[in-house]
């Protein structure tokens, strides 16, 4: 099983249910919520900081 960030499920949550659009993914990535490779796994786009 995969590892992933604490606040993990908590982004994605918020992502899946369109609370959140890309951008404030990107922005749990700078604030190290989530990794990039989280990123990729929840948009399903490469992350480009």
């Amino acid at each position: 099983m995969n590892e992933h960030s604490p606040k993990f499920e908590l982004v994605k949550g918020y992502y899946d249910t369109g609370e959140w659009k890309k951008k404030a993914i990107k922005n749990a990535v700078k604030r190290s919520w989530i990794t990039a490779d989280e990123y990729e796994e929840i948009t399903g786009e490469p992350y480009a900081g």
